[in-house]
């Protein structure tokens, strides 16, 4: 029988709203690994992630080009007083090939791209919205300006950013509060620790982790992309997931594997039970986003947030990170870390 003890909540940041101690990345659910073959199944993850006591659900215009904000649409309306609604702007497609992306932070481009969101989403306000991404073209401050006339106008609750790096942050923050930022961070990758942790702390500003399960890695659900994952499945495009990188990057998951086996649970619970400690270990809110379709997940994800690690169990993950072979992405100049 699944435990249905609900999980904690904490404020998002200082000025934030109060949310589940962990949240839910909604992309997987119908786009960028692999075909979605069972719908039903995603929608009553999502409902089963509620009863949990999750609230924050994760999703961007980018993912699917709009398809899933829609996906996730009758559920949020169903449950508005309840869920915490982020979704992001700043990425757009190319129509030739889905995976190639450019960025776009200018005034027009943002005032655009909520409309959308809040069309297809069905809603009259989003609760967090993020920058998706940085155009350095645009200064922040012009941005974050833009971004603040929709929470003037009653448009967004909220604002946040994603893979900023420490300075970028403080900038921003000169011309209206953020919430959050949200950036990778996991065993595995772990360059935004390099500042933009620390400003954050400084700042009252939350960090929400997404792909803190190393996109599925670090459960040990798959070994080799490129040969396991579906046709269409982005992480068949990210460096650590193939070839010799992945076969490496595998032998890295024994020290997750001992501290799971101490604690009788399973890998991607001892990860996320790392992401989650550090917001005791670093003096900051962190709310870890996984995404998953099924229900079964949610209830091991959930329960993550129960599992304490010791000092010396977080001294046998510490050295991860340092031996992961291969970049984030392939580009990674769609990451703060070239930048800070």
């Amino acid at each position: 029988m699944a435990n249905d003890t609900k999980i904690g909540t904490v404020r998002l940041g200082t000025e934030g709203p109060q949310v589940g101690v962990q949240g839910l990345g909604c992309m997987g659910m119908s786009w960028a690994y692999g075909p979605t073959e069972d719908p039903g199944e995603a929608r009553a993850t999502l409902e089963r992630a509620l009863e949990l006591g999750v609230t924050l659900y994760d999703t961007a215009d980018v993912y699917g080009d709009g398809e899933n904000e829609k996906f996730i649409a009758p559920f949020v309306r169903a449950h508005r007083e309840e869920v915490v609604l982020a979704t992001k702007f700043a990425l757009s497609s190319d129509p030739e090939d889905p995976y190639k992306r450019t960025i776009r932070n200018d005034r027009p481009y943002i005032r655009q791209a909520v409309e959308g969101s809040l069309q297809r989403l069905g809603v009259e306000q989003i609760d967090l919205y993020y920058m998706h991404r940085r155009d350095v073209a645009v200064p922040i401050e012009e941005t974050v300006g833009a971004m603040a006339e929709l929470v003037a106008e009653g448009k967004v609750k909220y604002l946040g950013l994603s893979e900023v790096t420490a300075s970028e942050l403080r900038a921003a923050r000169t011309v209206h509060p953020i919430a959050a930022v949200q950036s990778e961070w996991s065993l595995f990758s772990r360059d935004v620790e390099v500042g933009v942790v620390a400003a954050a702390a400084d700042l009252g500003v939350a960090l929400v982790p997404y792909s803190p399960l190393g996109r599925g890695f670090l459960t040990g659900s798959f070994v080799r992309a490129d040969k396991e994952l579906a046709d269409d499945d982005f992480r068949r495009q990210q460096p650590r997931f193939t070839g010799d990188n992945a076969a490496a990057n595998a032998a890295l998951l024994e020290p997750v594997r001992t501290v799971a086996d101490a604690h009788g649970a399973t890998l991607g619970q001892i990860a996320l039970a790392w992401v989650q400690q550090q917001a005791a270990v670093r003096g900051l809110t962190v709310v870890p986003i996984p995404g998953t379709r099924r229900r079964s997940r949610i209830e091991e994800n959930a329960g993550a947030t129960r599992i304490e690690l010791s000092a010396q169990e977080l001294a046998l993950l510490e050295p991860i990170a340092g031996k992961v072979a291969g970049d984030r992405y392939a580009d990674m100049r769609f990451t703060s870390a070239g930048r800070e």
